[in-house]
Formats: C-alpha cells, structure tokens, sequence
C-alpha cells in the first residue's frame, strides 16, 4: 500500500507462505463481492467504505501504540493524508461507485490494471523500463483498450469512468509515495486507513449520501468482512510476505485476485461474463505478467552489481 521499504527477504518457506498467500489470493479476490453485498443491502458506496477504513484503522493504530509503535509525525501524516486521498480515496472509492452498476468480477478486472500505470508512471519520473517491461506494458494496454471498448463496462459509462480514475490514482499515489519518509509499514497502512476513511465519509456527506433505511443483516456482515479481513487481514499478510518471500511472489495478487473474484461472482453472484470480457482479462494479466517477469530479472541483473559496490565500502 505504498508504505516504507520492508526488510530485506528471508526466504520463508512452508506453511506460513502458503497460508499468507491463501489470505492474500482468497481475502482480497473476495473484497469485490463483499463490496457488492454491501452496496445492494443498503450502503451508499462512499459512506461504506468511509467507515470500512476508518473503523480498520481506528483498531490497527490502536493496537500498535498499544505495542509500542511511534505515531506518525506531522509530516508524515501529510505524506499520509496524500496516500490516503490517492490509494483509498480515489483508488477504493471509484471502486465501490463503479460497482454500483459494474459486476463484481468486472471491476476486479479494470482494477488488474494497476500495475500497468505503475509501470507508466515510474518510467515518466526515470525509471527506464528493460524491453520485456516495455512489451508487457504494450500488451496490457491492448487488454485495457479492449476492456473498454465493446465490453459490459460500455453500458455503464459512470462505472467505466470510475474504473478508469481508480487504478489511475492507486498506480499515482503508489508511484509518489516512494523516497517518502513515512512511519513504520504498519502504522502507515493504519494511517492511510484512517486519512482515506475519513476523506471519503467527509465526500460521501458533501455528495449526498445517505442512511434513509437500516441495512440488512447481509450488507452490515459484509462490511464488518471488508474491515477486518480485507483491510487488516489481507494487509497483515501481505506485509508478512513482503518480508519472507520475493517481492514477485507477495505481488502475485495482482493477476490472481481478478480471477478469484470473477469465480466468486459467478458462483455467488450468479454474475455473467461475455467472451469479450473474459478476452480482456486475459490480455491484461498478461500483461502484468510480463511486466512482473522483467521486474524480477531486472532485480536480479542489479543484485552482483550491489553485492559488489556492498563489499567495496566495508573495512
């Protein structure tokens, strides 16, 4: 979520990778389908996740002063409010407007793509990108062009403008965050929770939305799952993996996660899927896939090259 560098890799192997990557595939591919429950039982899309995010941080950064763990200064709270306003604001937020007339696995679709406009936006600010990046950057647009272009999201034009701006802005504040002098990975994910949360339940009143009936008991269960398993869970393991496995691995999630939700949304939801949509899936993770491959071999064509600056400046 854009928080500060991990340590370095362990390499953890066994049962605890398998059962943080299981958290990460299952947790956040079913995010989509809770987010939709939600919304049909009775939550507008801003005041919902506002108090999905404000409640998940308001309990982690609790939990972590309890232990110990410093409060973010006031510069980092505005590093914070900036991330807050970009990856859940705009990123979580388009998300939960689009599925108002977007299928659950659909948007998780539009939302693969976020990788791709990383790969973009960190090549505009220097980061120049090896071929294989460049060819999987080409082959993700396709899939986006092709997304946007004759599929279901064309009979929602407010639902495919919002699944345009969110990985947009998740991609943008993803890529502003880095070099930031943020607080520890955890207690800036709670900060982020907390600024974003409490962004988007200011937007949602300033917007309209409102409570005119109580819930039903589906939606309010689905929003306590979006809280505590989708936002501390899913988080907590994730930043788990980032510090025991490759950096690939832990961001496998990318191209699993679309998959696991249209799978849930076809079989909970009843949701269907054209060919066309389906086409475009695949075109995109494609994508991420190659983008993710050239990653990990541009990481590991740098690493003799660091070890070896490493040992010129010891003693």
């Amino acid at each position: 979520m854009g928080a500060a560098p991990f340590p370095a890799p362990r390499n953890a192997t066994g049962p605890s990778v398998v059962l943080a990557l299981a958290a990460v595939y299952l947790v956040w591919g079913s995010t989509y389908l809770a987010i939709r429950f939600a919304l049909e039982g009775g939550y507008p899309p801003l005041l919902m996740a506002g108090v999905r995010f404000l409640a998940a941080g308001g309990v982690f950064y609790a939990f972590l002063r309890l232990r110990g763990v410093p409060a973010p200064t006031r510069a980092q709270w505005r590093d914070l409010g900036v991330m807050g306003l970009l990856l859940l604001g705009l990123g979580n937020g388009m998300v939960c407007i689009a599925q108002q007339t977007v299928s659950s696995g659909l948007a998780a679709v539009a939302v693969a793509s976020a990788p791709l406009w990383i790969a973009l936006f960190a090549s505009l600010r220097g980061e120049r990108p090896m071929r294989l990046e460049l060819f999987g950057l080409g082959i993700g647009f396709v899939g986006v062009l092709w997304l946007n272009a004759g599929s279901s999201l064309t009979g929602s034009p407010q639902g495919m403008l919002a699944l345009l701006v969110a990985p947009l802005a998740w991609a943008w504040g993803s890529v502003w965050s880095r070099g930031r002098a943020l607080p520890t990975p955890f207690m800036a994910a709670a900060g982020q929770m907390l600024c974003g949360g409490v962004l988007m339940l200011v937007a949602g009143l300033v917007f309209g939305e409102r409570i005119t009936a109580m819930p039903t008991p589906k939606a309010s269960a689905a929003l306590a799952y979006l809280a505590v398993f989708g936002s501390i869970i899913g988080f907590t393991a994730y930043a788990w993996l980032l510090q025991n496995v490759r950096t690939t691995l832990a961001g496998s999630y990318a191209y699993v996660n679309p998959v696991i939700a249209v799978l849930l949304g076809t079989w909970l939801a009843a949701e269907r899927f054209s060919g066309h949509d389906i086409g475009a899936m695949v075109v995109i993770l494609g994508g991420v896939v190659v983008i993710t491959l050239g990653k990990a071999l541009r990481a590991r064509a740098r690493a003799p090259a660091a070890a070896a600056a490493a040992g010129e400046t010891q003693p």
